[in-house]
């Protein structure tokens, strides 16, 4: 309970302690964007790093110099809330994750979402979810790299077990032309959601693919792109289990 108790003070004094620092980025930004956007970005990974630091997580990476220099769609598996800050906390450039809309109710970590273009999607509205999609395409064609959960929501199953892939998400690739960058996560809900509440040291393993460019695939492969992608994800978490 110690590490728990530890991460919600952190959290708490995060998020109150960067009010100013939220102002001062507001600030920055109407003069110099870029800049903002980026000292953003790193606060916040510099959070995460010290919570997973706090939660005493060993995390063996394979497979990052796979990541291009450019906008792409990155799709992992999700089995934990930790998929997020394991994740976000190596993002080298702008990336804006697709989050449920329940985590508008958040004062102040949805303020520091939103400015690391995080967009809050409504599962239970279609013509509000292409919206979320189609602003998704837009920051890629800007710059920004998108990260998103295929599976929808945390899986709670079997570990090596997957969700099946959403097929709108995707549309972010096809129609933008960004590649896509598969991320293989294995032992994450070691982590916090196999012990409930309690937090425990855990060794994850989390694997970067290759690029994907959708236009460079087959005409089937194309019109079966979720299914493609889970078969990735599925075959490396599989690989990946004897390592952990």
């Amino acid at each position: 309970m110690l590490r728990f108790i530890c991460l919600v003070l952190f959290l708490f004094s995060f998020l109150l302690l960067g009010i100013p620092l939220l102002a001062a980025e507001w600030l920055i930004g109407r003069i110099n964007k870029e800049k903002a956007d980026y000292q953003s970005l790193r606060i916040v990974q510099w959070a995460f790093k010290n919570i997973l630091s706090i939660t005493g997580v060993d995390v063996t990476v394979i497979g990052e110099e796979n990541i291009p220099d450019e906008p792409v769609l990155f799709i992992a598996n999700h089995r934990s809330y930790f998929d997020i800050l394991l994740t976000y906390s190596r993002c080298k450039r702008l990336t804006g994750y697709v989050a449920k809309l329940e985590m508008l109710r958040y004062p102040l970590l949805r303020n520091w979402m939103k400015r690391l273009y995080c967009l809050f999607l409504n599962r239970n509205d279609m013509k509000e979810g292409l919206k979320t999609i189609l602003q998704a395409i837009s920051y890629v064609k800007n710059g920004i790299s998108i990260c998103i959960f295929p599976e929808g929501t945390r899986n709670d199953g079997e570990e090596l077990s997957l969700l099946p892939f959403h097929s709108g998400s995707f549309k972010i690739a096809e129609k933008s032309g960004c590649a896509i960058v598969p991320i293989s996560l294995n032992n994450t809900a070691a982590i916090f959601e196999n012990q409930l509440p309690r937090i425990k040291r855990a060794h994850v393993i989390l694997e970067y693919g290759k690029p994907v460019y959708t236009k460079d695939l087959d005409k089937d492969t194309r019109k079966h792109l979720a299914e493609y992608f889970q078969g990735i994800i599925q075959e490396t978490i599989n690989k990946n289990s004897s390592l952990v």
